[in-house]
């Protein structure tokens, strides 16, 4: 078999498999249908099958459509890295690693790890950004990520994926309040009370949401505000109460008239993993920074 795909042509077959659809691929390339057509028949000329299915509703991937897709996605991965390592490089930069996260390890666990990478690599950008665990898993299997750090019981399939730490969500109550005290709460049992949380796009107010959803409830938090601490600082005025790290609450409950509870959900005690789709295949700063933050 002698395949000469040029990127182009994996780029193309990406749009289009994406799409469902040859027409909205080729659009998407920015050339003819006929011209997308052409260069698809040529990939299964070389190839020796269909790489697609076609129908009036659009297209759908063979098996071996299937594989040309998993690595024309990984081609285009690693193109990226070149081109952001090589703009990087212009600027005097030596790496840039994308990091997708969950709300806990940006605040609990990430800040004074990366600062120490960082003072380590001075010359290396990282791109944090903060998503929901299931979120996180499809950026790193789709290459939108390097490295995620996740929460909870969440289908990693075959990434490379360490342990990272353990957290526990626990309730925040005011000192006077009638659950200060109590051994544990279901979180079902909360959504009477008012709620202060985090803003509607992080991480932790979503994953509150579902699992308000899931119990048939609904979850509108009476006010939101931008930080842990700044949700202490309204549960010890009497606002109302919340959800946070135990980690976070108990470090701040030294400083506030505040108690912690715990949730007696399975879902509240959540390991941290870090997970890359293939550390050996990582870009070198990535790679480093992998290996910095299992680093003991």
């Amino acid at each position: 078999m002698n395949l000469h795909f040029d990127l182009f042509d994996l780029k193309l077959f990406v749009y289009v498999a994406d799409a469902r659809s040859l027409t909205r691929g080729a659009e998407k390339a920015c050339i003819s249908l006929a011209a997308a057509s052409t260069r698809i028949k040529q990939m299964e000329e070389a190839v020796g099958g269909k790489l697609l299915h076609r129908s009036a509703q659009g297209v759908s991937l063979t098996a071996a459509g299937q594989a040309v897709l998993y690595h024309a996605k990984r081609v285009m991965q690693q193109m990226e890295h070149l081109r952001c390592d090589m703009q990087d490089f212009g600027k005097g930069i030596k790496g840039h690693v994308r990091v997708f996260a969950n709300t806990t390890s940006i605040t609990e666990y990430l800040p004074q790890k990366l600062a120490g990478f960082l003072t380590q690599h001075p010359a290396v950008q990282v791109d944090l950004r903060e998503y929901l665990s299931e979120e996180i898993v499809r950026a790193v299997a789709d290459g939108e990520a390097d490295i995620g750090i996740l929460a909870g019981d969440v289908h990693t399939g075959d990434f490379d994926a360490r342990a990272f730490g353990s957290n526990q969500l626990v309730l925040v109550v005011p000192k006077s309040h009638h659950l200060a005290g109590a051994p544990s709460v279901a979180f079902a049992d909360t959504l009477d009370e008012q709620h202060v949380g985090l803003h509607h796009g992080s991480a932790i107010h979503r994953f509150l949401q579902r699992r308000a959803e899931l119990a048939g409830r609904g979850f509108n938090p009476r006010i939101q505000v931008s930080s842990f601490e700044a949700i202490c600082l309204m549960i010890e005025a009497g606002v109302g109460v919340g959800v946070l790290p135990a980690s976070s609450a108990q470090r701040l409950s030294m400083a506030m008239q505040i108690s912690t509870v715990a949730l007696s959900d399975a879902w509240a005690e959540r390991e941290l993993k870090l997970i890359a789709r293939n550390r050996e295949q990582l870009p070198a700063s990535a790679r480093e920074l992998f290996d910095h933050l299992v680093a003991p």
